[in-house]
């Protein structure tokens, strides 16, 4: 089994930064990708961000458009989420999620085996 634990998320006003952080741990593949993705109640789930074993990374643009960097710590179990100039339409509770082993890039949920419980990101205008 594999977890993971988010961190990090709060109440910011527009334009307020925030880093995520997710710690994955238990029995995990020796390569994996993580990456963000976030829900809005009603919703349906979005990708954010992913980031391979060797530091490859892949935004949804539309979401980003530049204000969010996705890195991995050392060691590399632990994945950043760094959030900039936050705007309220990004309020919503952000997932980490992990992909053992790494099976290519992908921003499709349904690639991902494991999910951590999720961390509320509100931004007030």
């Amino acid at each position: 089994q594999v977890q993971l634990v988010e961190s990090g998320g709060g109440l910011v006003q527009a334009g307020d930064s925030l880093r995520l952080s997710c710690v994955a741990s238990g029995r995990i593949f020796r390569t994996y990708t993580m990456g963000w993705f976030r829900q809005v109640p009603g919703k349906e789930r979005e990708f954010v961000a992913a980031i391979s074993w060797d530091g490859g990374s892949t935004y949804d643009e539309e979401i980003v458009k530049g204000r969010f960097t996705i890195s991995r710590g050392n060691p590399k179990n632990v994945v950043f989420l760094q959030m900039m100039n936050l705007k309220p339409e990004d309020t919503a509770v952000y997932y980490c999620a992990a992909q053992y082993p790494e099976r290519g890039r992908s921003q499709n949920g349904a690639d991902f085996d494991a999910w951590g419980q999720g961390t509320q990101v509100t931004v007030s205008s």
